[in-house]
């Protein structure tokens, strides 16, 4: 089997990370909505219905994140975007950035957890156990019961008139 030969020229492709994320982007001066498809240190493949031409400069946000980028290709309503600096990618794919997605508590709803609170929780949990079983036993304790007088109630009926008879 023959092995492809070794190209220097050639780069080896960055690690792109595959996935959807709501962004905008301005173009010729216009806001419009656009998906993050995926994203490397140096560039992003987007989605956006409004068209811009390669080698145009754009300015994408995605949460408090502004990136400018030069469109490097454009097939329908996708495009590459190129990036001249290295984009902080985790920052971008945190949810936490995005402040319409931020779980928010105030601080009294808030309870700490402490280790008397789990063995209270601990204790409740073997009570409410413990009653399960006590409860499945008796159920199972009658019905064994009911079977059994169910069973020698015939033969005890039989002996009982042979006696008196």
């Amino acid at each position: 089997m023959a092995y492809p030969s070794y190209d220097p020229s050639q780069r080896q492709r960055e690690l792109r990370r595959r996935l959807m994320l709501p962004a905008r982007i301005r173009s010729d001066g216009a806001w419009s909505d656009a998906r993050i498809l995926n994203i490397s240190a140096h560039g992003l493949m987007i989605q956006a219905s409004r068209g811009t031409a390669p080698g145009t400069t754009v300015e994408l946000t995605r949460g408090a994140h502004v990136i400018l980028a030069k469109v490097k290709w454009r097939e329908g309503t996708r495009a590459g975007l190129q990036v001249h600096h290295r984009l902080p990618v985790d920052d971008i794919l945190t949810v936490s950035q995005v402040p319409g997605l931020q779980l928010t508590a105030t601080e009294t709803l808030k309870r700490p957890v402490t280790a008397e609170r789990h063995e209270r929780s601990r204790g409740r949990a073997r009570i409410i156990e413990f009653a399960g079983v006590a409860v499945i036993a008796g159920a199972l304790s009658i019905a064994a019961f009911v079977l059994l007088e169910h069973a020698f109630a015939a033969p005890m009926a039989k002996i009982e008139g042979a006696l008196i008879g």
